[in-house]
């Protein structure tokens, strides 16, 4: 049975950078209710909202303090059931990102941990060291031991993300019943479902060194559906670092009863030195982003659901990364074509639908991104030089994705009357909603007409797909439902490329140049040119 968020699109919000409504500089959630008209006219029918619950902030509210209260510089709890009930009316849900992995060091349960209740150091994972050193040699993803030593207990705690994040024990039925307590409470709220952050690290096994996938993974996310999500329709979207095409069908197919869907990242390590870390890069080849996502299209069983996704808050803005500033608006609805028209649910993050790009820096007081921060000072200190260090943080730091939303050529974007709490990308004035909005030529109509196909044509949310066998820098695919093909193109290059139908056009969908292509067979692709067609069946 074909569930809601199949035929739609999300949108992620960064509540901190979309829109500042009381004028501190701080994006919030009246910013938020404000937009909402900008969101509809988009055609979306879920946020995913980055976490706004109270937090200290040291990872940008991935640092949670308090799971059923609201971050006071974004609002109250009343400001975010308005929210929910002035989304609902356009038929647009909220998603919560539920960060369950780790707290901030500033929960009530850790804090009376360190107060030595027993029972809440079992809501962690407290471990004795060996001869003045860690229990092992695991490492943070933020960098160094991800065991934290605490001389007044003569204790060790771990935490994989920052040391004021320290990792549930999941492992303690006592926790679990705290978490199903607040997803309850969020559920009857009225919200539309959960991302759930980092949810494949749950079942870790630390002693054993047992990061990902850890034995019990399963066993919990379907203690959590028997828990909370039976018999709703809540969406759960599952960051799952690890997750294979073998391996995604545990997580949704609904027999299981654990997930909706999951968040793969695959394509996303393409621009990586394999087997190094993020900030290693190399330039992108076509080959293996068709390979990928093409394998993600083919291997998974209908019965399985992916993400569909270019941005997001900790990835660097596509356009700068894979698309190209000589042909912004091309290169972006080409990769917005190719992306949405496959099989799965599309997610686009804030500013993704104008084209926003990286903000390049050039010191690291600019930073705010405890990561790169972090990255940077490690770096310095093995003899790297701050160039080299920057040049990896310009690529691929996080705040890249996190410069305030451009909502016009005003003052500070439209996005605040004051300084915002980051600095606005200085491309504000040519890159901005009002100007785009007022444009039928521009990105953000590109995305609004991918959205409308996928609401309108079961062949985008259903049909089988098939890589066509192309030029290296060509991408091009059919999907095809019963009768119906269509063939999706896109030249992944500044140059001029020759591409040769499987059979002639019979019907123009989409085109970015806008050209219409019927009875043709062989075309030259302008640079980045890209287009939905329908192809005869008996091709």
């Amino acid at each position: 049975m074909e569930k809601w968020w199949q035929k739609s699109v999300f949108y992620q919000i960064y509540p901190r950078s979309f829109q500042d409504s009381n004028h501190d500089g701080i994006g919030d959630l009246k910013g938020v209710i404000q937009r909402l008209p900008y969101l509809q006219s988009l055609g979306i029918n879920a946020i995913w909202l980055s976490p706004v619950f109270a937090s200290p902030n040291i990872d940008n509210g991935y640092d949670i303090s308090d799971y059923c209260a609201i971050m006071p510089e974004f609002g109250d709890m009343a400001i975010m059931t308005e929210l929910i009930e002035e989304s609902k009316k356009r038929n647009i849900r909220i998603i919560i990102d539920l960060v369950v992995n780790h707290t901030s060091n500033q929960h009530p349960w850790f804090q009376k941990a360190l107060a030595g209740e027993t029972s809440y150091k079992e809501y962690y994972l407290f471990r004795d060291g060996h001869d003045s050193e860690p229990p092992n040699n695991l490492q943070s993803f933020f960098g160094g031991s991800a065991w934290e030593y605490l001389p007044e207990q003569n204790q060790y705690y771990f935490h994989l993300f920052a040391k004021e994040q320290p990792d549930l024990n999941w492992h303690n039925p006592a926790l679990r019943a705290e978490i199903w307590k607040i997803m309850r409470f969020w559920r009857d709220k009225g919200i539309g479902g959960f991302r759930l952050d980092v949810i494949d690290l749950i079942g870790k096994e630390p002693d054993d060194g047992i990061i990902g996938n850890g034995p019990m993974l399963h066993p919990y996310l379907q203690e959590m559906y028997s828990e909370v999500l039976e018999g709703t329709d809540l969406v759960t979207i599952g960051e799952t670092g690890s997750v294979t095409t073998e391996t995604a069908p545990l997580f949704t197919n609904p027999e299981r009863k654990e997930l909706s869907m999951v968040f793969q990242f695959q394509h996303m390590a393409l621009d990586e030195i394999k087997g190094k870390t993020k900030w290693d890069l190399q330039d992108l080849q076509i080959k293996d982003l068709k390979s990928v996502l093409s394998k993600w299209q083919t291997e998974l069983p209908t019965t399985a659901w992916n993400s569909l996704f270019w941005s997001n808050h900790d990835q660097p803005r596509i356009l700068s990364r894979w698309g190209n500033p000589a042909y912004p608006t091309q290169s972006a609805q080409m990769l917005a074509i190719l992306l949405h028209m496959m099989r799965g649910t599309p997610f686009i993050y804030q500013g993704e639908e104008l084209g926003m790009t990286n903000q390049v820096i050039t010191n690291v007081e600019q930073l705010d991104d405890i990561e790169s921060i972090n990255y940077y000072h490690n770096q310095i200190a093995h003899g790297s030089i701050s160039r080299k260090a920057l040049l990896s943080i310009n690529a691929k730091g996080r705040d890249n994705a996190r410069t305030p939303m451009q909502w016009s050529a005003d003052k500070y974007a439209g996005f605040s009357t004051c300084e915002p709490w980051y600095p606005i990308n200085s491309n504000f004035k040519t890159i901005n909603a009002k100007s785009q909005i007022s444009n039928p030529d521009s990105l953000f109509h590109t995305y609004r007409q991918l959205i409308r196909l996928r609401k309108e044509n079961e062949i985008v949310q259903k049909g089988k797909y098939e890589l066509l066998n192309t030029k290296e820098n060509i991408f091009a695919y059919t999907r095809q439902l019963e009768k119906d093909i269509w063939l999706v193109c896109g030249n992944f290059s500044d140059q001029p490329q020759q591409f040769t139908l499987p059979t002639a056009s019979e019907k123009t969908i989409l085109s970015n140049y806008h050209k219409t292509y019927e009875g043709k067979h062989t075309l030259l692709l302008e640079p980045y040119e890209s287009f939905i067609i329908e192809i005869a069946s008996n091709y």
